[in-house]
């Protein structure tokens, strides 16, 4: 009897390189890597990217960024390609960057950021955070003491259909350091953190975890618009 072919199950990730830095990586640093980067994954000399790191203290000005909005430069503010405003980067915060070709998953940006904020709702459920999207308002949420805040950022470019940037999500930073913008343009939200919400044993090596667990679904779906 001809037994029955065995099927592997497809590991959306396989393709993909998944990188995490302990170390603090400069901003101006992650910038040219992920400049590089994509021009190797746009010539197809190179696989696409997942970058965990964190970055020291800085302020980052995305192409909408109006100077009122920045009240207090205490820490160097770099001029940035992604989309948005002001966004603080600093210790405490994870941050992921995303080198990844939609040229091959239908080209739809709206998809992709859409999706990406579900990967990111889905992870932190995993920690026991119930965290949504608002529609005109691009970012993750949270209810912290009874208000809505933002516990993460979203700002990405996409040249060549190759994406830059990616996410922020606010582990357990100085949220005084946020004090010297107005967040992403909205002064009537104000920022939140895994550890402000009282989730000690989410740290940052459960956000790495739930991160990964979730990851496949995700790169699925926004494969899902080829």
């Amino acid at each position: 009897m001809t037994q029955p072919a065995v099927t592997t199950p497809r590991d959306p990730l396989a393709a993909i390189e998944w990188r995490s830095s302990a170390a603090l990586v400069p901003y101006p640093q992650s910038l040219a890597e992920m400049e590089t980067r994509s021009a190797q994954v746009a010539a197809g000399e190179a696989r696409e990217l997942i970058w965990l790191l964190e970055h020291p203290p800085v302020y980052t000005a995305g192409t909408s960024a109006d100077p009122v909005d920045l009240i207090d430069p205490r820490f160097p503010v770099v001029p940035t390609g992604r989309g948005g405003k002001y966004t603080y980067h600093g210790p405490g915060q994870r941050v992921g960057y995303l080198v990844l070709d939609l040229g091959t998953r239908g080209r739809d940006i709206r998809h992709f950021i859409h999706s990406l904020e579900q990967w990111i709702i889905a992870a932190l459920a995993r920690l026991d955070v119930e965290a949504f999207a608002v529609d005109g308002r691009v970012g993750i949420w949270t209810i912290d003491r009874g208000r809505e805040a933002k516990i993460g950022a979203i700002g990405v470019r996409v040249r060549r259909w190759i994406t830059l940037h990616g996410f922020a999500v606010n582990v357990d930073p100085d949220l005084d350091h946020f004090g010297g913008i107005v967040p992403c343009g909205l002064p009537d939200h104000g920022v939140t953190s895994l550890a402000a919400l009282g989730k000690s044993g989410a740290d940052m090596a459960a956000l790495d975890a739930a991160l990964a667990l979730t990851a496949g679904p995700f790169i699925d779906t926004i494969s899902t618009a080829a």
